[in-house]
């Protein structure tokens, strides 16, 4: 019997009933009990603690942090689902308290275990057990560890610094609407659903919604741009001032447990790669029968009228691909479904874009998309299901491991959107529709490795020049610059794209995430090229390494599949896969009517 699958908001009630319920009320009254037992055992933490009573330190370190984070994911849920509602916000400002004292209450066990000899750590270390790898990973903070009354002050600092000025920008932003005539008629938008609209047919369409989109972000660019020089100093003078990382995207390489010699590499590769979508652009103007495309363009269709999804149908799709690959995988997407964890509706006050929330292990994860029925729509879903897919895959692991690094968590993601397209270009008949396809997902190869690799290589720059105390003037200038490097002479620039970097949530709250899409698309392409190649036999491999989710630095786990991340030919191997699609896109005869 096949489903069928509605637009709704998703249900919180798998965590708690709601904010006020006893449910609620309890979970804080039982993490402070715990709390209190974990803090009376602090004596006991010495250098010759026998290795039982160490571990069930490690063991009521992950009951509470598990307890702690369902209130926290709930809180943050429930506010992402209407960031304008008053009473989310307060809760969720209670909750950020609220952690930040358990979080130094307990802070004397990771500081106590970075503190130890090495030879004290390897005793404890080898009956580490589940835990070996979080706790060896704890340890490579060491030297970039504070006193404990000194990250105690960090802790409560950063609930009404860094994370209430970043709430402030997502409420800011996300409270915009934007207004642009459509088939005569003016109508006002969310973000989300005025970009449906940037892959429209009609070019002038095109122009006047990011014309919009850059004007209303335009119009508060003096207080965003403040908002990202405070949020970047803050980000320099506690990881390169106070913890004395070398650079400021360092602190997020070790957090993702890649070396800074892995991503210099990486964001090397793709900038000596530029011409690759550069050559790509030319060829779509040409197709487009324009000279050269606007930044308008990039994402223009080939097809007058682009093919829309019902989203029961979408959805089908999705689980279908995904089952076609492997059973297991359409079972476990399916049941973010079935137990109403995916909230697909938009509507106003709703955050805007996609994301999946893993709570716990063996739990089924949270998915947020804004669907309004494009084909990437659709494969926003198979991205966002396949971060879930990834989570539950790994339910054996630990809290502390389950969640796999930032630059590995995208590759089930990206690989999920590749099954559907094949999906989609085996069902497709219209041969316009399919030649549509094909230069999307150049189109989408592009959006996920060189902007985000750009967008990386501006967050560098920006840090080192808002530490020398430039404008948001001159960072506005040092965006177009970036721009004009990573488009040459492929792409015609307008003035209003400076603003582009003050529109990106990423790096407000997660600098230097960006990376990881780059990352995560290059690995696929070599790994979906190795699936080709190889059929059945690639598969266990594959679900190999997401079932590992974060139990091993990525490299290691890699490593077990043959790939080595340190090699600049590997991350070149993923631009060879996109010039060999572009290749086959220059060979289609293009038709002169």
């Amino acid at each position: 019997m096949t489903e069928t699958y509605t637009q709704t908001a998703w249900s919180l009630t798998d965590l708690f009933p709601s904010q006020e319920s006893p449910e609620m009320e309890a979970a804080f009254g039982e993490i402070q009990a715990q709390v209190s037992d974990f803090e009376g055992r602090r004596q006991a933490l010495t250098p010759d603690i026998p290795a039982d009573d160490f571990i069930k330190f490690v063991e009521s370190l992950e009951s509470i942090s598990q307890l702690v984070h369902k209130v926290y994911s709930f809180a943050s849920l429930r506010f992402y689902g209407d960031t304008q509602d008053q009473a989310a916000q307060t809760f969720l400002a209670r909750v950020d308290q609220f952690m930040a004292d358990i979080e130094n209450r307990m802070l004397f066990f990771s500081l106590w275990w970075k503190s130890l000899e090495e030879e004290q750590a390897k005793r404890l270390l080898e009956h580490g057990g589940k835990y070996h790898y979080f706790l060896k990973e704890m340890r490579l903070f060491k030297p970039y560890t504070l006193s404990e009354p000194e990250e105690k002050v960090i802790n409560i600092k950063n609930v009404t610094g860094a994370k209430a000025i970043e709430k402030l920008y997502e409420t800011i932003t996300n409270r915009y609407l934007f207004k642009v005539e459509i088939d005569g008629e003016l109508v006002e938008l969310t973000r989300d659903e005025l970009m449906v609209y940037a892959r429209h047919h009609d070019p002038n369409l095109r122009a006047a919604i990011y014309q919009e989109l850059y004007r209303v972000y335009g119009q508060d660019s003096l207080i965003l741009g403040q908002i990202y020089q405070s949020l970047v100093r803050d980000w320099g003078n506690e990881q390169v001032n106070l913890r004395g990382f070398s650079a400021p995207i360092s602190a997020r390489n070790l957090g993702n447990a890649v070396p800074d010699e892995v991503v210099d590499t990486l964001l090397e590769v793709c900038r000596s790669n530029a011409d690759v979508f550069q050559r790509f652009f030319r060829l779509k103007a040409r197709w487009l029968k324009i000279d050269r495309l606007r930044r308008y363009d990039i994402y223009a269709p080939l097809a007058k009228s682009e093919k829309r999804y019902e989203y029961g149908d979408a959805a089908q799709m999705v689980l279908d691909s995904f089952r076609h690959f492997h059973p297991r995988i359409g079972d476990l997407a399916q049941r973010v479904f079935e137990q109403n964890h995916l909230d697909s509706e938009v509507r106003k006050g709703k955050r805007g874009g996609a994301f999946c929330w893993s709570v716990e292990p063996g739990g089924t994860p949270w998915v947020l998309v804004n669907y309004q029925g494009r084909p990437g729509d659709v494969a926003t879903i198979a991205h966002e299901l396949g971060h879930a897919i990834h989570a539950m895959l790994a339910a054996h692991h630990t809290l502390f491991t389950f969640h796999s690094s930032l630059p590995l968590a995208e590759n089930a993601s990206t690989f999920g959107e590749m099954l559907l397209v094949d999906r989609l270009l085996a069902d497709e008949k219209d041969e316009e529709v399919r030649r549509d396809l094909l230069f999307r997902q150049v189109d989408d190869a592009y959006a996920t490795i060189m902007r985000q690799a750009y967008f990386a290589i501006f967050e560098r720059d920006a840090h080192e020049m808002i530490q020398k105390g430039v404008s948001v003037d001159e960072l506005a200038q040092a965006y177009l610059e970036n721009l004009r490097e990573q488009f040459g002479d492929a792409v015609e620039l307008s003035e209003e794209f400076k603003w582009e970097w003050v529109s990106i949530p990423h790096i407000y709250g997660t600098p230097f995430y960006v990376y990881a899409y780059a990352f995560g698309q290059l690995l696929v392409l070599a790994l979906y090229k190795q699936y080709q190649e190889e059929g059945e036999s690639f598969k266990p491999r594959y679900l190999e390494i997401l079932s590992a989710g974060g139990s091993d630095a990525p490299a290691d786990i890699l490593a077990r599949a043959g790939i080595d991340v340190y090699s600049r030919e590997f991350w070149q191997g993923g631009f060879d896969v996109i010039k060999d699609l572009i290749e086959q896109l220059e060979e289609i005869p293009i038709k002169n009517s």
